[in-house]
């Protein structure tokens, strides 16, 4: 593809790593470029990136090549149009904000403060394991009413997963250990369903679906309620670690903590991209795009657009338009459990910085988020007291 060098100069590696510089610099002179690498299109501009997502009939997800599908089956995050809908709606009821504060509040809290309190006497920790990724696993568990599992299982399935979705994504092989750990899940969903309690959400989506969808879906609300949550909690604090002035202004006033999230997210989404596919040929800014192209939006690069976010890499609590960041998405594919996510990460920040005042990063484990797909640190190592 000519045109494009600054996409022909960018690699997949320096995406997974410190991004950000070079997508400013697509984002100013190539919002629509098409990366070698990538094999596809990436757009990192704020108005082309909407475009794209609010767009289904020109830019689906409903693709043989698209990553989550080829490992669990189609599914609401694959499909468009009437089957979506099909997919998703009986899911929709149990995450909307009202259900999601009266149906997991009081859970989320109880397993916070467990977690915290197992965490308050040893002075340091690794929080990704130890605290965010057992509090998200926790919580889609208790979601999905799945019987039969604990925590260590859900989350064996969920890495599986991930690393065979991000194999694929990044045009590697994607093995056997993320359908055989799909395949464990689909025997418990099936055993949940089996059980028919009432109050499980999967039990009444399988009035509406069929096994084999109630499966997918639910494999698909698994990897989105973990990674989604995993990766705020963790970046969130990073940032606020990282930036003692800004941790101060929330802890002398926690109104500001949503804020503080808010800008986390659009400085860093868990899920830093989405990939389209184009159903015919079109033309999207300055680029001619053909129908079967692989078009990625990069949220990460719409999340720091000055045309809207003036100092787009500065971390500010009080950004009054923060939550215009599309880490979520748009369009009909945005978060379905954005609500439960955001109540998560709020939660957890809380009791930690109430709880553990000195909170402060370990010297010794420098880290940073990392990823081509799903950016977050590797780990987070804290000291307190």
């Amino acid at each position: 593809m000519i045109g494009f060098p600054l996409g022909a100069a960018t690699t997949l590696a320096g995406l997974a790593g410190d991004p950000h510089p070079r997508l400013a610099e697509l984002r100013a002179h190539e919002p629509v470029s098409w990366l070698p690498e990538l094999n596809g299109w990436l757009v990192t501009r704020r108005d082309l990136a909407l475009d794209v997502m609010r767009d289904a009939e020109t830019f689906t997800v409903d693709d043989p090549r698209f990553s989550t599908a080829r490992i669990v089956g189609p599914s609401m995050l694959s499909l468009d149009g009437a089957e979506h809908t099909r997919h998703r709606e009986p899911f929709t009821a149990p995450f909307r904000p009202r259900e999601v504060r009266d149906g997991y509040a009081g859970f989320i809290e109880s397993e916070t403060h467990r977690l915290v309190t197992a965490l308050e006497p040893a002075g340091a920790a690794e929080l990704r394991r130890a605290f965010a990724g057992p509090l998200a696993v926790a919580v889609v568990t208790e979601a999905l009413g799945l019987v039969g599992t604990g925590t260590d299982t859900v989350l064996s399935w969920y890495d599986a997963i991930v690393r065979s979705v991000s194999d694929l994504t990044e045009g590697r092989a994607a093995g056997t250990a993320g359908p055989q750990a799909y395949a464990r899940l689909r025997q418990a969903v099936e055993a949940t369903v089996a059980e028919g309690a009432e109050s499980s959400l999967l039990a009444c989506a399988a009035d509406r679906l069929a096994p084999a969808e109630v499966a997918s879906n639910a494999a698909v609300l698994m990897f989105g309620g973990i990674e989604t949550t995993e990766a705020m909690i963790t970046n969130a604090l990073l940032h606020l670690l990282r930036h003692p002035d800004q941790r101060a202004l929330v802890q002398a006033d926690f109104a500001l903590l949503d804020g503080a999230i808010e800008e986390s997210l659009r400085l860093e989404p868990g899920a830093a991209v989405v990939d389209r596919y184009a159903t015919r040929d079109t033309t999207l800014g300055q680029a001619t795009i053909y129908r079967g192209d692989l078009v990625t939006v990069s949220l990460t690069g719409a999340n720091r657009d000055p045309a809207l976010f003036p100092d787009p890499d500065r971390f500010d609590v009080r950004r009054a338009n923060a939550r215009l960041h599309l880490a979520f998405a748009h369009g009909p594919h945005y978060c379905l459990a954005a609500h439960l996510a955001r109540l998560e990460t709020r939660v957890a920040l809380r009791h930690l910085l109430d709880r553990l005042p000195a909170l402060r990063l370990d010297p010794d484990h420098p880290t940073a988020p990392r990823g081509l797909v799903f950016r977050k640190p590797s780990t987070l190592h804290v000291l307190w007291g």
